[in-house]
């Protein structure tokens, strides 16, 4: 049994909502570089340019590479051989969000009341998602989410006579529909199987996965594959101004469901598509 102090988690945790809201994960560069070298659209092109250098020019002068610093979604893989000790864990986490919001000076947009709407002054409470796992680390991710994208995600409840026609019919309904609103280029995280809210945590935690890595499942890469090729065939464009980089990946995550369902969750986050992850 290992055990881990709460403070130790509340630094990381802080730390790390200052490191996701300033500076981009090497992928995502990578990712905005090729499409700003491949895009066709001269307009696109200047777009994914200037991007490139508002990155370029938070990482310099250390200011968040959005201003819509998000809401904290944190992703828990807690080994069930660790001890926390001096606190709730809940408690930790939520500590390390409101020092990272408020010493990091970003802004805080979580509402106490969805109705009444009074903001908590420091970014808390996070959306945390639990995972018990082998062994004695924890691994912590962390997802700002911004609400441009946030706000275009779809959950459909497919039947299971749609098929895979039918999912990509969906998914690529999501898309068309969030058009610019979303921020793009987009990364499309797709959530397959489960339940109603399974499907969504799916979606969700795909955005985590590096933009240049496909699913293990041969069926699921070959549709991560095809789906951004018509996604890109859109016209959507950078910006949302017409050009042949709507999204940079689409990233599918899959779970076994019940016989009468086929769920699909779609969440999509924009070009920054913020997230850092530790063990400790």
């Amino acid at each position: 049994m290992r055990t881990i102090c709460v403070d130790e988690i509340t630094r990381n945790i802080k730390e790390m909502c200052i490191e996701a809201n300033h500076y981009l994960t090497e992928d995502m560069k990578i990712a905005l570089n090729q499409a700003a070298n491949a895009e066709k659209s001269p307009l696109g092109k200047q777009i994914l340019c200037q991007l490139e250098d508002n990155l370029k020019i938070a990482t310099e002068d250390m200011i968040p590479i959005c201003q819509d610093t998000g809401m904290a979604v944190i992703f828990l893989e807690v080994g069930q051989d660790v001890h926390v000790e001096g606190g709730l864990l809940t408690d930790a986490v939520n500590e390390g969000v409101r020092q990272g919001y408020t010493q990091g000076y970003l802004r805080k947009s979580v509402v106490r009341d969805p109705i009444y709407r009074e903001n908590t002054n420091d970014n808390t409470p996070a959306v945390i998602h639990y995972d018990i796992v082998e062994g004695d680390q924890i691994k912590i991710t962390i997802a700002p989410k911004g609400f441009g994208s946030e706000n275009m995600s779809r959950v459909f409840m497919l039947k299971p006579a749609d098929g895979i026609e039918g999912v990509k019919n969906a998914i690529l309904t999501a898309v068309k529909d969030a058009g610019p609103n979303a921020c793009p280029p987009m990364v499309v995280g797709v959530g397959i199987g489960g339940t109603f809210e399974k499907c969504a945590f799916l979606a969700k935690k795909a955005l985590t996965r590096p933009v240049n890595e496909h699913s293990e499942i041969s069926y699921v890469r070959e549709m991560e594959e095809e789906l951004l090729q018509k996604i890109n065939q859109t016209g959507i464009g950078p910006g949302g101004l017409g050009g042949s980089t709507t999204a940079l990946a689409v990233n599918i995550n899959t779970y076994p469901t019940h016989i009468a369902g086929l769920p699909v969750a779609v969440n999509i986050c924009c070009h920054v598509n913020r997230h850092c992850i530790r063990v400790l």
